[in-house]
């Protein structure tokens, strides 16, 4: 079901609307290296195949995945071929580009640079992060979107239709909503949504209308799909970082539609509730100091009862702490300590907080002048000075007004007026 043509094609008009840089690219014939950066069955393959076609060029294709320095050789030397020999433009598609390492994608830029081939490269992963800079600096990246429900609705009415390379032959009829549903259900992925489309229609009722695909089997197709998650990659760290962003911003419902999100997919809740101990400490701290508490709790619950049960512990502590007051003074004074502590080299210890276990060290005047707190007035003793003398005076630790912090920020005010 490939289309032939750029206006069969679903979906990606921010890239391929009329008039837009890329769809003038490929209809005025501007040949150019580019990168492809979208999630699954968005359409990077058929676009590529589809750009070959109005360049007039031949197209080559490998897999990262199954393919080394030597097929890449070998790819290059087609091209030359059809270069020097023909006087013809060559498109070398790597699938999963990212899956090179860095020598095998340094084995390319000669060859686009000096015009042997035409690169375009395919990637699910961000391309900052998997490919290096040298071969980023020669292609264009456009980032693909997952498909929208309509486009795929699109897709598969065309593939029911379509008697050359659908299923047209077969007289399949969709029962009203059937098409949208398996579109949704295929959570943006053209292709995932293609393959279940044949086994519905293999699965298909016959009906006096004649074969329906209904609700039920729609039902059937579909009931072992998980939503995108891909555990480590770019949609991984995009999910746990909307889910810490929601507790962090307040907003309990948001955070509780990432967290189903994550254990939809197929999330470890574990990992989920040590990003949730995270948490605790770094947006919530000493506002509120029993969400740190409730976060752990969730934690050891959760290895207790296991799954399903111990998720609603984790949905527990995920809630509590995006109601708790904020705060990130402790994780702020934190980084300023340890700026300083890596920056100022190692300083002494001043003499009177060192200990004097020995006659020498007491002799050497090792905690002269130690004044011990408890044998001060409410257990402070005013104007000591704690740290090395080249920083003495620092603050880091500055509470805000809101909860627990409220209380520890008149009480040091308090003290430090002293």
């Amino acid at each position: 079901m490939r289309p032939a043509l750029l206006d069969e094609y679903a979906g990606q008009l921010h890239l391929l609307a009329v008039g837009k840089p890329l769809r003038r690219a490929i209809e005025e014939s501007r040949p150019h290296s580019m990168l492809f950066w979208g999630p699954p069955g968005t359409g990077k393959t058929t676009l590529a195949r589809l750009i070959t076609h109005y360049w007039e060029a031949e197209f080559l294709t490998l897999s990262a995945v199954l393919a080394g320095v030597k097929e890449i050789r070998a790819a290059v030397e087609v091209a030359r071929q059809n270069r020097d020999q023909f006087g013809s433009k060559t498109v070398l598609f790597v699938d999963e580009v990212h899956r090179f390492n860095k020598a095998q994608q340094d084995a390319f830029l000669p060859h686009i640079e000096d015009g042997t081939l035409l690169f375009i490269g395919a990637t699910t992963e961000n391309p900052s992060f998997e490919l290096n800079n040298a071969l980023l600096s020669r292609v264009r990246t456009y980032v693909l979107r997952a498909l929208a429900v309509d486009d795929i609705t699109a897709v598969l009415q065309r593939a029911l239709q379509d008697t050359v390379k659908g299923l047209g032959d077969l007289h399949v009829q969709a029962s009203e909503g059937v098409l949208e549903a398996l579109a949704a259900a295929a959570d943006g992925d053209a292709r995932r949504a293609l393959n279940w489309l044949e086994i519905a229609a293999d699965l298909a009722e016959d009906t006096s209308a004649g074969l329906q695909i209904t609700d039920a089997t729609v039902k059937e197709v579909v009931a072992e799909s998980l939503r995108r998650f891909d555990k480590g990659g770019d949609l991984f760290y995009e999910q746990i970082s909307a889910l810490h962003k929601s507790v962090r911003g307040t907003d309990p419902d948001a955070a509780l539609y990432w967290l189903c999100r994550m254990l939809d997919g197929g999330c470890d809740p574990l990992y989920i509730a040590r990003r949730v101990v995270r948490m605790a400490s770094e947006d919530i701290g000493n506002a509120d100091p029993r969400g740190l508490q409730l976060a752990l709790n969730a934690w050891d619950a959760f290895e207790r009862l296991g799954s399903p049960e111990g998720e609603l512990m984790i949905a527990q502590a995920v809630v509590y702490l995006a109601c708790a007051p904020k705060s990130n003074a402790v994780y702020t004074a934190y980084k300023l300590a340890r700026a300083d502590a890596q920056q100022s080299g190692s300083l002494d210890v001043p003499m009177h907080l060192r200990n004097a276990p020995t006659k020498l060290m007491k002799a050497l005047d090792y905690g002269k002048g130690y004044r011990y707190a408890h044998d001060e007035k409410d257990a402070v003793a005013v104007g000591e000075n704690y740290f090395p003398d080249a920083l003495k005076g620092r603050r880091y630790y500055e509470p805000v007004e809101r909860g627990l912090e409220i209380k520890i920020r008149e009480k040091l005010r308090a003290f430090r007026q002293r």
